[in-house]
């Protein structure tokens, strides 16, 4: 496996939208920011927060799409484009409803579950899902009618702690994860519960 280049978190933009269940993915690349002491920055041509750093020896780049949660293959599509970026170099970390919060789940490739920021990301890579996903749980409301509602609200304040400790937990491989060394970190996380 090659290993990612982009890491994409996915969330909405707006102070409203700050610390919803729906910006898990945005959260995650936040702390990795935050933790590689890399400053994001507002780049128009990349419709997105945006920035370099190295990760295990390799430059990677950090991208939260500043579009709604629906349009963020457009972000994903102008960095691929302007950087020659693969999709299977590219890893989307998002919000994950099937899994219950303090929980995270890592793979290669897949569908969107129903998902609106991977649909989008999957339609502007020309259909191509072979892209890493990091799912960060955060458990299901229960009934369909409810999902969004329930995504776009910010999360109990316990679960909202088990969201950051995973976030947290899932960023102690960030150096495998973007060498590619993914069932290792597999093994690791999969059996990790907050």
């Amino acid at each position: 496996m090659a290993g990612f280049k982009l890491l994409v978190g996915l969330g909405n933009p707006g102070s409203e939208y700050e610390n919803t269940r729906h910006n898990a993915g945005a959260q995650w690349i936040e702390a990795l920011a935050r933790q590689s002491q890399c400053p994001l920055r507002s780049e128009k041509k990349f419709f997105g927060q945006f920035g370099k750093v190295y990760i295990a020896g390799e430059e990677c780049y950090l991208l939260i799409p500043t579009t709604y949660m629906n349009l963020s293959g457009k972000a994903v599509q102008a960095v691929c484009q302007f950087y020659k970026i693969p999709p299977e170099e590219i890893l989307v970390i998002h919000d994950e409803l099937d899994i219950p919060p303090g929980t995270v789940k890592l793979k290669q490739g897949g569908g969107h579950g129903g998902h609106n920021g991977l649909k989008d990301i999957i339609s502007k890579l020309a259909n191509n899902r072979e892209f890493g996903r990091l799912r960060i749980g955060i458990g299901h409301p229960g009934h369909a009618s409810q999902v969004a509602n329930y995504v776009l609200k910010k999360a109990a304040p316990d679960d909202y702690t088990k969201i950051e400790q995973t976030i947290d937990e899932s960023l102690r491989y960030v150096d495998d994860i973007v060498r590619g060394n993914l069932n290792a970190v597999m093994n690791q996380l999969h059996s990790f519960k907050a």
